[in-house]
């Protein structure tokens, strides 16, 4: 599944081959060229992924990524450094703060897709095509099938979204808030209660095959998937 990834690189050129190369790999891309463009992006829209330029125009890379980490709404945010600075002591520095990976110029394009998809299958396997099984149920983000045994199960487009987060995240308790930034996005605004008419959907559906019962409402909390 295409992830949406938010470049801020200042110079031209390496912003174009890296734009060219992430939308080849299928991903959305956001572009900036400075920190302030990037927070007022960031602002309307949260992306699943930061490639941040450490060399900035204004405040620098390192210091907005420490911007991001102290902010409640993105301090999760998946961040990879990009910099011409291979001393170690930058390195750390990043890591520090929270970077989750760090590439150093010239890279190549192949390598940067690769550590971009090792990032986010940590950070939002929801977001990438690999095949996800749990107990009877196999669900295929390339072709948007999921299946019990030999059974195919059909699901609407919202539906299978938030399976996808489910199975990827199983056993953990999830808020109706969580659920709408994470399912449906942080700049859609709706009603928490879609929440439970989609679940209500979801549970439908699985019903035939009889795994409806792997998705839990936990009381005064929100849900979760069992991963029994």
């Amino acid at each position: 599944m295409a992830a949406s990834i938010l470049v801020v690189e200042d110079e031209l050129a390496i912003q174009s081959l890296i734009e060219i190369n992430l939308r080849r790999a299928g991903h959305e891309v956001i572009l900036a060229s400075d920190s302030e463009t990037a927070r007022r992006l960031i602002t309307a829209i949260l992306p699943d992924l930061v490639l941040l330029d450490w060399m900035l125009p204004g405040m620098s890379g390192l210091d907005f990524a420490r911007q991001l980490r102290r902010d409640t709404r993105t301090r999760d945010l998946p961040i990879i450094m990009l910099t011409a600075r291979a001393e170690e002591r930058d390195k750390i520095d990043g890591f520090d703060i929270g970077v989750d990976d760090y590439i150093t110029k010239p890279f190549s394009p192949r390598e940067l897709v690769a550590r971009i998809r090792a990032v986010l299958r940590r950070h939002a396997p929801q977001t990438t095509d690999e095949l996800v099984m749990l107990g009877a149920l196999r669900l295929d983000p390339a072709t948007h099938r999921i299946s019990s045994g030999d059974t195919e199960i059909p699901l609407g487009p919202t539906e299978f979204r938030l399976l996808h987060f489910f199975m990827t995240h199983p056993e953990r308790v999830h808020t109706r808030t969580q659920l709408l930034d994470q399912v449906w996005g942080d700049h859609i605004f709706v009603e928490e209660r879609t929440v439970d008419v989609h679940i209500r959907r979801l549970r439908a559906a699985l019903e035939a095959t009889g795994n409806a019962d792997l998705i839990q409402t936990v009381r005064g909390s929100g849900y979760r998937m069992s991963a029994l």
